[in-house]
């Protein structure tokens, strides 16, 4: 219970501001929210479960005080790449806004090929090499649709009005206050 925990907050506050939200909101201006909603959570659960299989084979390999500051240092880089901020690309808000056939299958390729690699991915992994696979894998997933629906959400009622850069903000906050913590972790214990 706590790898579930612990992976959804994670992975929601590394999700905020992240160019994936920006791609929800993109396909929820031209789709339905539940076909979107639905792509996400299909792409998120395979790239999750690919994740923590990663994080599983890493995590059974390296000995514990490693893997902390390992983890802690990631985190800070999380940190840092979240101050510095997503955008989509042209091509990429263009491949959303153009795909109008089948919005399932649209969105869970767009989604799946763009966390490849992003950092909720690398997050998941971390987390797994530390925490049981299935309450990360679930956790993870539940916190990135999470943070997606509420993109969604948001962007259909605020729109432009929305905080990005406090977002953003408070995310590379909460992801240093991780590092810091992983960081300290062997030397206290």
């Amino acid at each position: 219970m706590q790898a579930l925990w612990i992976s959804l907050v994670v992975v929601f506050v590394a999700e905020l501001g992240d160019k994936s939200q920006l791609m929800a909101l993109t396909f929820a201006t031209r789709f339905k929210p539940l076909p979107v909603l639905a792509g996400i959570t299909a792409a998120t659960a395979l790239v999750h479960l690919v994740s923590v299989a990663l994080g599983r084979l890493v995590g059974d390999a390296l000995p514990t005080t490693a893997i902390s500051i390992v983890a802690g240092l990631a985190f800070l880089g999380f940190a840092a790449w979240t101050l510095r901020g997503d955008e989509l690309t042209e091509e990429e808000s263009g491949k959303a806004a153009r795909t109008t056939r089948n919005a399932f299958i649209a969105v869970a390729v767009a989604f799946f090929l763009s966390e490849l690699g992003d950092k909720t991915m690398l997050a998941t992994i971390t987390l797994a090499t530390q925490h049981g696979w299935f309450g990360t894998w679930v956790g993870s997933t539940v916190g990135m649709v999470a943070a997606d629906a509420l993109a969604i959400l948001v962007g259909r009622f605020v729109g432009a009005r929305l905080p990005e850069k406090w977002i953003r903000y408070g995310a590379a906050a909460a992801f240093a206050v991780f590092g810091v913590v992983l960081l300290l972790e062997p030397l206290l214990a």
